[in-house]
């Protein structure tokens, strides 16, 4: 019975190793993740292998696992850039990205885990006060913005693309220029409007004075045509045409025979 202790001891303090080398063997990554291993006694971050899945996996206690996320990240930036004259505007911008996978044990020997801070959010910061400099204030805040989002995003994948970083995109949420330029350029834009809107009713008007001379023209000329047809004989005949189609209603008339004009008839009547 006395050695029974002896005995146990030994055996719970096996046991107790046991369970803290499986402990340190046993890793889970998560879903959406990636585990780099570095290998203690093996050369450091493994490189040359695909990073380790999500899912369960068992490793040596001396070694570790460094996790990432490989999902789509989004990283936002505010930054203060000089236009192409000079003046300063502030820039609202973020970016979506995400490591890539097969490189993601080079990313870690190179660049470490805060990689977005040492490489993607300088990277925005060169391209956007490059892309801005050839910009006005006013291209700035009217037609140019989506013009300007697309060469950022170029010119930072540019940057990035031999870092092990995939870029999806960059997009400008909001572009604030100094109050008294805004309000300048805003003037400017409401006089340019005013003025299209004023050369459009003078254009309308130009086009109705047409179209009013054009139909006058027609009117002169279809009575001209008209009182170059209607000659004496015509305008007899119609006459006795009217005379015969009066003398026919039943209402009580007096007709003179050649008492009219050119020897028309006129009719007298109690109507």
């Amino acid at each position: 019975m006395d050695k029974l202790p002896k005995i146990g001891l030994p055996i719970i303090i096996g046991v107790v190793i046991i369970i803290i080398i499986l402990a340190k063997s046993a890793i889970t990554i998560g879903s959406g993740e990636a585990g780099v291993l570095y290998k203690t006694f093996g050369g450091g971050v493994v490189t040359e292998e695909s990073p380790l899945g999500e899912g369960f996996h068992l490793i040596a206690p001396w070694n570790k696992v460094i996790v990432y996320e490989v999902r789509q990240q989004e990283v936002f930036e505010k930054m203060k850039v000089l236009s192409s004259n000079g003046l300063e505007i502030n820039i609202d911008a973020s970016a979506w990205f995400q490591p890539i996978y097969d490189d993601l044990g080079k990313l870690h020997r190179q660049k470490g885990r805060d990689y977005k801070e040492r490489v993607l959010l300088p990277s925005i910061r060169s391209a956007a006060r490059s892309v801005v400099g050839r910009y006005t204030p006013e291209q700035l805040y009217s037609s140019k913005r989506d013009a300007i989002q697309q060469e950022i995003f170029e010119e930072t994948r540019n940057l990035v693309n031999d870092q092990f970083i995939q870029l999806n995109e960059v997009l400008v949420r909001d572009v604030t220029l100094p109050p008294t330029i805004k309000d300048a350029i805003e003037r400017k834009l409401r006089q340019e409007q005013e003025s299209l809107e004023y050369e459009f009713r003078l254009t309308k008007a130009e086009k109705e004075a047409e179209r009013q001379r054009i139909d006058a023209e027609g009117k002169a000329a279809a009575n001209r045509i008209l009182s170059a047809s209607l000659t004496d004989k015509i305008l007899q005949e119609k006459g006795i045409e009217a005379t015969l189609q009066l003398s026919k209603s039943p209402n009580a008339k007096v007709v003179v025979v050649g008492g009219g004009d050119g020897g028309l008839p006129i009719i007298l009547g109690n109507n």
